[in-house]
């Protein structure tokens, strides 16, 4: 025996490409690491020997306040710092989530297609899960209420992975769709920060005072992943029962108590703002670049959509392949990218070949060659 255990799902690829359009990398050569460095050199003393210790399990208050705040003045949103729940993981969040509302629903309704984690995670603690068609402007309203389900999972500011915008209209409706059913909405709000062209599209939960929204956002996308820091925002009608969970559950924090302070200091002392406004310039310009070189090189043989926002587009491309041996061929050539397929929980009618284009973490000097040496690849036949 070699000592390997087969694993009983593939790996994620570890190997690195001479063109990498994944879907969701940051660039980290823009990375505050100077900035970073002194706060925890700041921190990592005796005389904070306390950050050793157990802290709020509902995360630091200081960092708390600092979320209230930035969610507001970034994203619109209306809380207060103790409707804040901070957590290492979506996924965390998403199960302590799954295990509050049990007592009002089994049901969840989501968008299709959609992002997996939060189907995954409500189907693992037992749910019901029934996806909803996309209309161009979102959600389909009708099939909601059709669904029967009392929980609604969304992303109005840059679905995923189709981009479109939800109008106000459409944010009224769903609104609406919680106080017909005594319902709640999941805004999954992860890269909303990250806005390039038109008006900064507000939160769905600052809407309506005290709604039954609840919203997710984090700092893997306009920082790092490595920071570890995640948040969920209740509304003031599960704060009770998050309390009471959260009390007779004893859990404790998830996310690292040290990173908690080093980015509480982050974001009092001004450079989270600077930061974001910076890589928004700098992800404005690579988002610019690859479409150009889509047209360019691909002309109207490829279609682009999900544009202006968040760190992927989506371009459709017709071909006799499948989109495995389309990836596979990319791949060969030094290209990653990624299938759109696993994001629909109810495929579609109609096959569609579409693939995740992502500008990130590659660098802008790459982006156009990367391209052009693509259409050589999948244009040849």
């Amino acid at each position: 025996m070699d000592g390997v255990t087969k694993r009983a799902a593939p790996a994620r690829d570890a190997r690195t490409y001479p063109y990498d359009f994944h879907l969701s990398s940051i660039d980290g050569a823009h990375f505050p690491y100077r900035v970073w460095r002194s706060i925890f050199q700041e921190l990592l003393v005796p005389e904070r020997k306390e950050l050793l210790w157990y802290g709020d399990p509902q995360g630091e208050p200081g960092l708390r306040e600092q979320i209230a705040r930035y969610a507001h003045q970034f994203r619109g949103v209306r809380c207060t710092k103790d409707q804040v729940i901070v957590g290492s993981d979506p996924h965390v969040l998403l199960a302590l989530l799954a295990k509050l509302l049990r007592e009002h629903t089994d049901h969840i309704a989501v968008e299709n297609p959609g992002y997996l984690l939060c189907p995954a995670t409500f189907r693992q603690q037992g749910y019901e899960v029934t996806p909803v068609s996309l209309e161009e402007d979102g959600i389909h309203i009708g099939e909601l209420y059709d669904s029967a389900a009392r929980i609604v999972c969304v992303s109005p500011s840059h679905q995923f992975p189709r981009g479109m915008i939800m109008p106000i209209a459409k944010r009224l409706q769903l609104l609406e769709w919680t106080r017909r059913t005594n319902g709640f909405i999941i805004e999954d709000d992860i890269d909303g920060e990250l806005r390039y062209y038109g008006r900064p599209i507000p939160s769905l939960q600052g809407l309506i005072p005290e709604s039954d929204v609840i919203y997710l956002g984090g700092f893997a996308q306009v920082l790092a992943p490595a920071v570890g820091i995640h948040y969920m925002i209740l509304p003031p009608s599960l704060l009770g029962a998050y309390q009471l969970m959260e009390y007779y559950t004893l859990f404790e924090q998830s996310a690292p108590r040290w990173n908690q302070h080093a980015l509480q200091l982050f974001m009092e002392r001004g450079h989270l703002e600077r930061h974001v406004r910076r890589m928004r310039t700098l992800y404005r310009n690579k988002h610019d670049c690859l479409i150009s070189a889509i047209r360019r090189h691909f002309g109207e043989s490829a279609d682009i959509t999900g544009t202006d926002a968040g760190f992927h587009m989506l371009m459709r491309f017709e071909s006799p392949h499948s989109d495995q041996e389309l990836v596979r061929q990319a791949r060969e050539a030094g290209i990653r990218l990624a299938s759109a397929a696993f994001t629909w929980l109810r495929p579609p009618a109609e096959s569609r070949t579409e693939f995740f284009l992502g500008f990130g973490g590659i660098p802008i000097d790459r982006i156009d060659e990367g391209i052009r040496r693509l259409s050589e690849v999948w244009l040849e036949d």
